[in-house]
């Protein structure tokens, strides 16, 4: 009697069911954040240094006011288009309805409220190394902007990029923890590799990408392609970059570089929000670039 055919049936749907459950979301535990209560004045700095409306207002939104998070920003990749949704307060078309912890655990963990993956466009695997503390307080702020009723739209993504499931294998992969820059002895350098690492996400721009979109951390910030396919992005690694202390502080609060040029594209947001951080933010900033390994440009 042949009996390969049902074995290997058998094998198969074992395979598959195994792939299920590796690729299963992984929530935060909702322990993380017990007892946890939020507080709106500090999640503004956590908003500021995060650049959360750099990429959720609206391309057209007005400067003046508090930012109103309706979405509708562009990102195209080599994967596709990502657009930002509405992450206002609105109940219906942005995240009021959410619970605190819906909120964080999609920013931590990439998980939606009804159990699928986000796509690391939301730059999750920066996030997930923060304070759940600092992302509660972050909700709070949140919660006093404005309300927007502008749907969201929908990523424009080809086969296979647009399998959500599959994400669950990429978060296997890359979804890490650990601190890059493991030793960091002082307070304020534990503040620059949270702002750097976690907060500010500057990783995610600055650090080479392989083939499926992970970070290549043994090149950590010595610059990378430009996601768009325009030009690319620089090195801030020692060895990348030769400015001084007091060059760096400037650019990350002015724009102007030393030789009297200006931040453009992209960058020119998140400057507009770093320079609203404390002094002693932008130091911390600057001294874990230093403390971060040598490097020649990536490129």
């Amino acid at each position: 009697m042949n009996i390969g055919w049902p074995i290997g049936a058998a094998v198969l749907v074992a395979a598959a069911g195994a792939a299920w459950i590796l690729s299963a979301p992984s929530p935060l535990p909702r322990a993380a954040i017990a007892g946890a209560a939020g507080d709106a004045q500090a999640g503004e700095r956590v908003f500021l240094a995060a650049g959360c409306a750099s990429c959720h207002t609206a391309p057209d939104a007005e400067d003046d006011g508090p930012p109103v998070l309706a979405g509708g920003q562009r990102f195209a990749t080599s994967f596709g288009t990502f657009v930002a949704p509405n992450i206002s307060p609105d109940p219906e078309h942005g995240i009021g309805a959410w619970s605190d912890y819906d909120i964080v655990n999609a920013v931590m963990r990439g998980v939606s409220p009804d159990g699928r993956h986000y796509y690391p466009a939301l730059p999750y695997a920066a996030y997930n190394k923060a304070d759940p503390a600092e992302m509660m307080n972050l909700v709070a702020y949140l919660r006093t902007l404005p309300a927007s009723d502008t749907p969201s739209s929908a990523h424009e993504l080809g086969f296979p990029f647009n399998i959500r499931r599959s994400l669950g294998f990429w978060k296997l992969l890359y979804l890490r923890d650990d601190w890059v820059l493991q030793d960091a002895p002082t307070p304020e350098l534990q503040r620059g590799r949270e702002l750097v690492e976690a907060l500010a996400h500057c990783g995610e721009c600055h650090t080479p990408r392989n083939a499926l979109g992970g970070l290549e951390t043994g090149a950590w910030l010595t610059g990378a392609a430009n996601p768009s396919g325009e030009g690319r992005i620089p090195g801030i690694a020692p060895g990348t970059l030769d400015w001084s202390d007091g060059d760096i502080a400037a650019y990350l609060t002015t724009g102007l570089t030393p030789d009297y040029d200006s931040a453009g594209g992209e960058m020119v947001a998140v400057i507009d929000k770093l320079a609203q951080l404390p002094p002693e933010d932008i130091d911390a900033i600057v001294s874990y670039l230093n403390a971060v390994p040598s490097h020649e440009d990536a490129g």
